[in-house]
């Protein structure tokens, strides 16, 4: 059994989710946003930092996911994503965690089959992947999608390695 950290990074908003992947599949533990408060750059990814540790004092994962960046239309944004995304994954290596990237493409292929879904559909196949009902954030569920990637990148790979023996 594993616990997995999966983090959509934001200056304003960083979704987090917590699953289990074992033998029997995978379970929900915990989801949501941090919201960051501060007006100034600096103590915004101050905020990331600290609300991540928090995140994995309170639910021991044993591995964090996160997205990497994207190139949208907007440098200033990208640049802003990276340092926010920069400031969550400090917080899990100052906690000796491992730390994987997945594109977001990858992450859409892996939940949905298609690499262009649209985060309605990615946010449908989290809910049905892990016995969610209700409403959900869709940062918590990006979050949660990653994680979710993840787990299956570890499947794969520990079959791949079956197989090989």
């Amino acid at each position: 059994m594993i616990r997995i950290l999966g983090i959509d990074p934001g200056s304003r908003i960083t979704g987090y989710g917590v699953v289990e992947s074992s033998s029997q599949g995978l379970r929900y533990i915990a989801s949501g946003c941090i919201r960051i408060q501060a007006v100034d750059f600096p103590q915004r990814l101050k905020q990331i930092f600290d609300g991540v540790s928090e995140i994995i004092s309170l639910y021991k994962p044993q591995q964090m996911a996160i997205e990497q960046v994207f190139m949208h239309k907007n440098a200033d944004s990208a640049l802003k994503l990276g340092q926010a995304r920069g400031a969550a994954i400090c917080a899990g290596t100052h906690q000796d965690l491992p730390v994987f990237e997945y594109a977001a493409r990858q992450v859409k292929q892996t939940l949905v089959g298609k690499g262009s879904a649209e985060k309605q559909q990615v946010q449908y196949m989290v809910k049905i992947l892990l016995g969610i009902q209700g409403n959900m954030q869709i940062d918590a569920s990006d979050a949660l999608a990653i994680s979710l990637c993840h787990a299956r990148h570890l499947d794969i790979v520990g079959r791949m390695q079956k197989a090989a023996v």
